[in-house]
């Protein structure tokens, strides 16, 4: 076989050569594509697995497309509308990792020029030759110094023309990405694009489904605290951190023009107590103040820069570790009750939906603040009623007490108008006869009779005389009870005026002490006072209250004497009468240490009637007709403590004001 000629075979040997290469050429764009297609599948796959969490899904991308795009670095920023946040990273040297975790930052001018370029990337050959690291722009010089970064491709993380952050890639060298590497970092940011929306559909579902159920349980706090605000402010500020992500949630009421912390979540010991040190405060001592009392949404994007001629607010936003914080007025009838405040450890804005949420629970709050204002108005409002109530019984129960001490009046009226003339008769009669039998006797006397008859006569006209004697002592105390019961039958009398309360038991301590010496000439009891100088006055019927007390002191004189009868001489008998003041009511005690009542006893003695005096000694009403003026005229109080064989205290409480 012929050679062939030797420029053939040249031809022939660059011809195969060419074949080679295109042959290896198109192999290497097959695997290129296959690995862009693997990757991409990848990157489906963890979208698929993760629809919720977008870290695993940023830390897919950068990867394939670090390792694809030949680049050590990459960095993912999200951005919502003022600040740029370094979501994911891969790559960084230590420094530059430490500044991408220190929080947002403003975005670059790199990142800038994004918002209106069409063709939708950026690449810069060396960034040390821009004039943003000339003149110290946070971002590039952070990226040149601290992570050693030359040349950089950032594409946008676009949704319908909004830009929702960056997808950068970066080399340590001075070597521009190609055009399919552009291309391919293009499609990556797609697919994070693509991740993104998914959590955001997803997340937005399940935050509704969460905000629905934190407005469901809220209601069920106000429910079940309908005059408590404080466990229905406590529920918001823990469902607002927790569905708007704050750093820390308080909630304020706000009246008087003074703003009170009425629940908040706690952070550390030290900021919650200086917090709680802070409050109340006036309301025009905030920056905000104004904004607040006319219902406007105050938002403070960052406190370092906002509150910078603010030391106290900065300080406490440092302090309590929060550098943005929104407050959402509480409005009740377009006027400032509360507000809700929520915080943030980083800096930026509150998205839209977060701040309906906040609109949502400051109306849940006004409601609370409303429930507990009608339900604590129905509180008073049945208060005053059963207050009434009480009146109307009261007065019921004085009508019938005056219905029967009327009818009693009719009786002892009956009684005295039918028992008083024969009973004047019965004891002028005896009184008379018992003068006649003096004169019988002083008749007889010169005549002449024998010893006997002398004697029997006299035995006869000494028993007459005795005889008459005991009708006129009955009959006195057949006219004693007949008085008794007119008194005991009357119904209050007198004029219902304020007196000194000291005044009058000094008034009543004179009237008995001076009638029972009086009435008995050997009478001697020692009165001790211990009046309170602050008793005070009391609306009352002096006349009846006196009345009363003289009863009390003649049975503590009474007591005290018979002590003294049954004991050796060295008894002294004792009454005490005490006032003391207790604001609304005051208190008066009446103490002997006389022979003291049994308990047997104890439980009659304001029964009418009742007893335990010989007999012409007492009528048995006394404590009876007390206990009806103290405590059905006067609305007051009487009780006994008393030891047998020692003492005996009455106590009783006036109310200031008689409601008559």
């Amino acid at each position: 076989m012929a050679a062939l000629p030797q420029d053939m075979m040249t031809d022939l040997t660059r011809t195969v050569a060419d074949l080679q290469q295109r042959i290896q050429a198109i192999s290497a764009e097959r695997d290129e594509a296959v690995a862009q297609q693997s990757a991409t599948t990848e990157v489906f796959q963890v979208i698929n697995s993760s629809p919720a969490n977008l870290a695993p899904v940023f830390d897919a991308i950068l990867e394939r497309a670090m390792r694809l795009c030949e680049a050590p670095i990459g960095v993912l920023w999200t951005y919502d509308g003022e600040y740029m946040r370094a979501s994911a990273s891969r790559g960084a040297p230590p420094a530059y990792a430490e500044f991408l975790e220190r929080g947002p930052i403003r975005p670059s001018h790199i990142q800038l020029q994004l918002l209106d370029r069409s063709d939708g990337f950026v690449q810069v050959a060396d960034i040390a030759l821009t004039e943003g690291y000339r003149i110290g722009d946070p971002l590039p010089r952070a990226a040149a110094d601290l992570g050693g970064i030359r040349t950089l491709l950032v594409v946008p993380l676009r949704k319908h023309g909004v830009l929702l952050g960056t997808f950068g890639i970066y080399r340590q060298e001075v070597r521009p990405f190609s055009d399919r590497q552009v291309a391919l970092v293009q499609s990556f940011a797609v697919q994070a694009v693509i991740a993104m929306e998914n959590a955001r559909l997803f997340n937005e579902t399940k935050e509704a489904l969460e905000r629905q159920t934190a407005t469901a349980d809220i209601l069920k706090v106000i429910a079940s605290s309908p005059s408590e605000v404080h466990p229905v402010f406590a529920a918001i500020a823990n469902s607002a951190n927790r569905l708007i992500g704050g750093f820390s949630t308080a909630v304020f009421s706000i009246f008087d023009e003074m703003v009170h912390l009425t629940a908040f979540t706690p952070t550390n010991p030290a900021a919650d107590a200086a917090m709680k040190a802070t409050f109340p405060r006036p309301l025009s001592s905030q920056v905000w103040g104004d904004q607040i009392r006319n219902g406007q949404i105050v938002h403070i994007l960052d406190t370092e820069i906002e509150w910078a001629e603010q030391p106290s607010l900065r300080d406490m936003a440092s302090m309590r570790g929060f550098r943005s914080i929104i407050f959402v007025p509480l409005l009740r009838d377009r006027a400032t009750i509360g507000m809700i405040a929520v915080s943030r450890a980083a800096p930026g804005t509150f998205a839209a939906h977060h701040v309906q949420l906040l609109q949502t629970f400051a109306d849940q709050a006004v409601i609370a603040i409303e429930n507990a204002r009608l339900f604590q108005q129905l509180q008073k409002r049945t208060r005053e009623l059963s207050a009434s109530l009480d009146d109307l019984r009261t007065a019921q129960d004085r009508l019938v007490q005056t219905e029967k001490l009327a009818s009693l009046g009719q009786l002892t009226a009956g009684i005295a108008h039918e028992i008083k003339n024969p009973l004047n008769f019965v004891n002028n009669f005896s009184a008379l006869s018992a003068e006649l039998i003096v004169e019988l006797d002083e008749t007889l006397a010169p005549a002449p009779l024998d010893q006997k008859m002398r004697g029997d006569v006299g035995e006869l006209t000494q028993m007459l005389k005795s005889n008459l004697e005991k009708v006129v002592q009955h009959g006195k105390r057949a006219d004693s009870i007949v008085k008794n019961m007119l008194l005991h039958s009357r119904e209050g009398s007198g004029e219902h005026r304020s007196v000194d309360i000291n005044a009058l038991v000094e008034e009543s301590l004179n009237l008995a002490y001076h009638g029972a010496r009086a009435e008995k000439p050997g009478f001697n009891v020692t009165m001790k006072r211990d009046l309170d100088p602050d008793a005070g006055a009391v609306e009352l019927y002096p006349q009846e209250i006196t009345r009363a007390l003289l009863n009390l002191i003649s049975n503590g004189f009474y007591a005290a004497t018979q002590r003294k009868s049954m004991e050796e001489e060295t008894f002294e008998p004792v009454l005490i009468a005490a006032t003391k003041n207790l604001d609304k009511t005051v208190e008066i005690r009446i103490r002997d240490n006389g022979t003291g009542i049994p308990q047997e006893v104890k439980e009659k003695i304001f029964n009418p009637f009742f007893t335990t005096k010989p007999s012409g000694e007492g009528t048995g009403l006394g404590l009876s007709m007390s206990h009806d003026i103290i405590v059905k005229q006067h609305g007051g109080s009487i009780d006994v403590e008393t030891e047998p064989g020692r003492f005996t205290e009455f106590k009783i409480v006036l109310p200031r004001t008689n409601r008559r």
